[in-house]
């Protein structure tokens, strides 16, 4: 037997017009399709298509039904063979028969028996005397008497069996696996009623939380005297039940995902109190996560409603790091078109703050103007910590790099990386201010020819030494070698290399020499660096794109500031682990833990550098096939 809520998902996943109109002419009538029925003769359409609500209807006949009973009453088809059909076309595999699936059915058919009516329940104790505190904080808040009615506002007095009474027609047990009782356990648990068990929600308003059909499942309550109670939670959700599974509901997608086929736009914001007041603002497509940061199942839901969700959280740190948590779990599953949005809100407001404060308008101008989804990556990642030293900026880009990682779609991981290596480059290695340009080369039709630089003996001997194996490694060799074949990025690159040339020695006296001639440079006239007898080749295991001739020189010098963010990198490690190794005896806890969190870098940032390597062995292996 089939779970409703494996069918749920079916129907969901259909487009019944789509459905239907494979042999029914339907016309376009505002936000539904209509026809002359096929159930009964008629001359005037009286049988209407709702794509939003999933059903059909004939007011001439009263047919009525899904995609499913579409397929079996007006085609004939059996009820499986319908199910096989619509599964087939949404991409989703009809589960094996199981035996003990009617029970459970049949148990859930009765849970939604009891979630309703102790949603009647709750909604008649907001309108009786019980009910003023509740009341009252709703004006507060500025809700309308048509909010509160569509939202189904309620509340649970604080009697701990007011519930079991009112729906004395239940059986304890199907109350506690509701999760509207809850069990005790410990038979030495103290409480003043013994043993028996008691209502999970007392002294809260009431907020029934539905699935996607709009059947109340589950309920949250939000405690109105903090005062009173100081050790109890502001908020409280039922716990995961047969029909409640917080980590794939989203509190009011039932009523949203109307409203963002109309908008183009769904809005996720923090808690469900801030989406009762957006829809109080008039924004209706707006809906919240359960208590949890948003979920892979909870983003899969928001891509089926558009393609570019806006989170709008709160201002706080809170809630920029629940931004974060979102955009780490949607990492991985980019694929094209389908990306988050992300509004930041005024520092300590939340959406219910910003719309009594300032109003509709300021927050509808928020919405307009949504950060990306990389643009808000990139800023966190500055802002998470100081940047002030080269250890601290390689820390940036780790962290950035360890992001892109993440992402599976090959393409969208590569366009990434590119992005914020290029963000990374102009904020490591910004440009240098326009030097004075002072001509001393000889007159030519046109302006004055400036001649290439030549190195000193002393210079070109350093480079030499360098090339000839004083440098650690070949890829040391040909970093040096791709700054002389593109001198105009040793400036750019002069902070960090002069850095390398104080921790390195050995390439010191190398880089200092290209960093002397590259100030001679006129870089309007792209001019080189003249070598008079050339440089030692690097070894055949060193050429990299920068070196190839073939290469685009855009993209060579691309691959050449990475390359020399990579070597400077390595060096800054080592050094910063010397030092943390030196404060052994003074902070030894401190100096372990710092060994071990540099060393692990330095493992990454060797993976990294073999990446690279294996990267370009793969492009000359292409190249020669």
């Amino acid at each position: 037997m089939l779970s409703p809520q494996w069918l749920d998902e079916l129907r969901m996943r259909t487009t019944l017009s789509a459905v239907i109109g494979r042999t029914l002419r339907l016309t376009k009538a505002g936000r539904e399709f209509k026809a002359c029925c096929p159930f009964h003769n008629e001359k005037t359409p009286s049988f209407y298509v709702n794509d939003e609500k999933g059903f059909y209807h004939c007011f001439g006949c009263e047919a009525h039904g899904d995609a499913i009973r579409w397929l079996t009453d007006q085609r004939g088809m059996p009820f499986m063979d319908a199910v096989k059909e619509l599964a087939a076309e949404a991409g989703m595999e009809v589960p094996a028969p199981d035996p003990r699936a009617a029970q459970r059915a049949e148990k859930r058919a009765s849970l939604h028996d009891v979630t309703a009516a102790a949603q009647e329940w709750f909604e008649g104790n907001l309108r009786g005397a019980e009910g003023a505190q509740a009341r009252q904080y709703l004006g507060r808040r500025g809700f309308s008497d048509a909010t509160i009615r569509e939202f189904g506002l309620g509340y649970a007095p604080e009697d701990r069996q007011a519930l079991k009474r009112a729906l004395s027609r239940f059986e304890e047990p199907m109350l506690i696996e509701a999760g509207m009782r809850i069990r005790i356990d410990d038979p030495g648990s103290g409480s003043r009623a013994g043993n028996e068990p008691y209502d999970r929600f007392r002294g809260r308003l009431m907020l029934p939380i539905h699935d996607t059909r709009g059947r109340v499942i589950a309920f949250g309550g939000r405690i109105l005297d903090s005062e009173a109670n100081p050790k109890a939670p502001k908020y409280l959700n039922s716990p995961d039940t047969p029909l409640f599974d917080k980590g794939r509901t989203l509190y009011n997608l039932h009523r949203a995902a109307p409203a963002a086929r109309q908008s183009g736009r769904i809005i996720v914001v923090e808690g469900y109190m801030d989406a009762i007041a957006l829809a109080n603002a008039g924004i209706g497509e707006a809906v919240a996560p359960l208590g949890t940061a948003l979920t892979e199942n909870q983003i899969e839901l928001l891509w089926r409603q558009v393609e570019r969700p806006i989170l709008c959280f709160d201002g706080d740190n809170a809630g920029q790091r629940a931004a974060m948590r979102a955009i780490s779990r949607a990492l991985p599953m980019l694929r094209p078109g389908h990306s988050l949005s992300i509004v930041r809100l005024p520092a300590g407001l939340d959406p219910d703050d910003l719309l009594r404060e300032q109003g509709v308008g300021a927050l509808e101008d928020l919405l307009a103007r949504p950060a990306s989804l990389l643009d808000t990556l990139w800023e966190f990642e500055k802002s998470y910590a100081p940047l002030d030293s080269p250890e601290e900026k390689a820390g940036l880009k780790a962290r950035l790099l360890d992001h892109v990682d993440s992402i599976q779609h090959p393409d969208i991981r590569a366009l990434y990386k590119r992005e914020l290596l290029e963000r990374f480059s102009a904020f490591a290695f910004p440009p240098r201010a326009p030097r004075e340009f002072r001509p001393r080369g000889e007159w030519k039709k046109g302006g004055i020819r400036q001649p290439a630089p030549t190195l000193s003996p002393d210079a070109r001997d350093s480079l030499t030494r360098a090339m000839k194996g004083g440098a650690r490694d070949a890829f040391t060799r040909a970093v040096i070698a791709g700054l002389v074949k593109f001198p105009d990025q040793i400036l750019r690159h002069e902070d960090a290399l002069s850095d390398l040339a104080r921790r390195d020695q050995n390439v010191g006296p190398a880089l200092d020499s290209l960093l002397e001639a590259a100030e001679t440079l006129d870089l309007s006239a792209q001019s080189t660096i003249s070598l008079e007898r050339g440089l030692p080749a690097p070894p055949e295991k060193a050429h990299f794109a920068f070196l190839d001739e073939g290469t685009d020189p855009g993209d060579a010098r691309e691959d050449l500031a990475e390359a020399v963010s990579l070597l400077v990198e390595r060096p800054a490690l080592e050094s910063a682990l010397a030092e943390a190794t030196a404060r052994f005896e003074r902070d030894p806890e401190g100096s372990i833990a710092e060994q071990a969190r540099l060393r692990e870098r330095l493992l990454a940032l060797n993976e990294r550098l073999k990446r690279f390597g294996r990267r370009k062995a793969a492009a000359d292996g292409e190249s020669d096939a």
